[in-house]
């Protein structure tokens, strides 16, 4: 009696109990979807595993990568020269890649549309620090697994707090700013923004790497998990959003593959299973013809390139969706459109010159072919075939063979 008696005439004291009970009620709640062991979703934990040994060319190149890491300190979202409309720098600010001033108005505003050109304004704002602090995590948790050393965990977990949980650095968990147009929509962002967090979702088996740091707190690894499930609300919630989740072509299957990581890393398992069941006949069946062709992203300036870069969404789905035991690769509609023939479309193409290409690819041929030789490298691991091993094997070289075929 003499106690609660005392705390009613200390209503600081009380507010103070009440905050730390809730406190720890929080964390009670929420300790189930921590996993101190981690669950990577892209990357082949094996191979990182049999990698341990650090003989092998590749782990000495991702060491290398992570010492570089070291060194370097983050640009944030607060280090922008503009502030969006919102007038909070926290918030995530970029533009469209392919916009430009238009020449006949004196502002040049609307900027237009050059499809496949590059306006490096965008390089002044957060799409490439975002870019740089994603492949930061990846570089120094992998490095961080290989070794077993501290440095590479400490700074990992420094720059995912700087980003995520600083109250000064962190981003905000929302595109409403993402691939703005100058002139169009009065600042406001594009369903195609959310297309710049895409980093995140390879980054996050860096963050199930690092569970195992006593470095990586249970504190901090709640607080990106709110911070995850927030942005994942605003994904599905908010108007921006529904624009990327309904677009008809690499954007709608790039909005599924993130809501999808994002759904397992904050313990909604339902919510993942459901976009992956759906994801055959909403994305797959609706993307690719029976011949394999995507037409879509055939239609672009940079053809080769667009549909390659969709088939690497299928390709992360699919191993996102192995590792909750679904098959996806091999799902199959009834007049044979698959992963596999939009792959058997692409192939045919590797080792020619851009002049016998039959659609635009207005530049890049050279390294638009790389890139696809490394997804037929991946389809290979799902369904192995000779022909896409002779491919993969005749042209993929260098540094980057090394890494890939470790991680993947």
């Amino acid at each position: 009696m003499y106690t609660f008696t005392f705390l009613n005439h200390n209503p600081d004291l009380l507010f103070f109990m009440k905050y730390k009970v809730f406190k720890i009620i929080f964390i009670i709640c929420l300790f189930p979807v921590l996993n101190l062991n981690g669950q990577i979703r892209i990357w082949n934990i094996d191979n990182l595993k049999n990698a341990k040994s650090l003989t092998s060319e590749a782990a000495k190149l991702i060491i290398r990568d992570a010492n570089k890491d070291l060194a370097k300190t983050l640009v944030t979202v607060m280090d922008k020269p503009m502030t969006p409309p919102s007038a909070d720098k926290h918030d995530y600010l970029s533009m469209g890649r392919y916009w430009w001033p238009d020449p006949s108005k004196a502002d040049g505003l609307p900027y237009i549309r050059k499809d496949g050109v590059v306006n490096h304004e965008i390089d002044k704002l957060d799409r490439g620090p975002l870019g740089a602090f994603a492949r930061s995590i990846k570089n120094l948790s992998i490095a961080y697994f290989l070794t077993s050393e501290d440095k590479y965990a400490r700074k990992a977990v420094e720059n995912l707090q700087i980003w995520f949980i600083n109250k000064d650095t962190k981003m905000n968990p929302n595109m409403n700013y993402g691939q703005t147009i100058p002139g169009r929509r009065d600042g406001e962002g594009r369903g195609e923004g959310v297309l710049d967090t895409y980093s995140f979702v390879e980054m996050l088996d860096g963050v199930e790497l690092l569970r195992s740091s006593k470095l990586f707190t249970a504190a901090d690894q709640l607080t990106i998990k709110v911070w995850f499930t927030s942005y994942l609300d605003w994904m599905l919630t908010s108007e921006i959003g529904n624009e990327e989740r309904t677009a008809k072509n690499n954007h709608g299957t790039a909005f599924d593959v993130q809501a999808t990581r994002y759904a397992l890393f904050t313990g909604k398992k339902d919510v993942a299973t459901k976009i992956i069941t759906e994801f055959p006949a909403n994305r797959l069946f609706k993307q690719i013809q029976p011949d394999g062709s995507q037409p879509l992203e055939l239609a672009r300036t940079t053809a080769l390139g667009y549909s390659t870069f969709n088939l690497t969404h299928f390709l992360d789905m699919c191993s996102i969706a192995k590792s909750i035991n679904i098959d996806l690769f091999n799902s199959t509609s009834g007049d044979g459109r698959s992963i596999s023939k939009a792959v058997d479309f692409l192939v045919p193409f590797i080792g020619t010159r851009v002049e016998e290409f039959k659609y635009k690819q207005i530049k890049d041929w050279d390294a638009v072919q790389l890139k696809l030789c490394w997804q037929i490298y991946r389809a290979d691991q799902f369904r192995p075939r000779p022909i896409y091993k002779n491919i993969y094997s005749h042209y993929l070289n260098s540094d980057e063979k090394e890494i890939n075929t470790l991680l993947y």
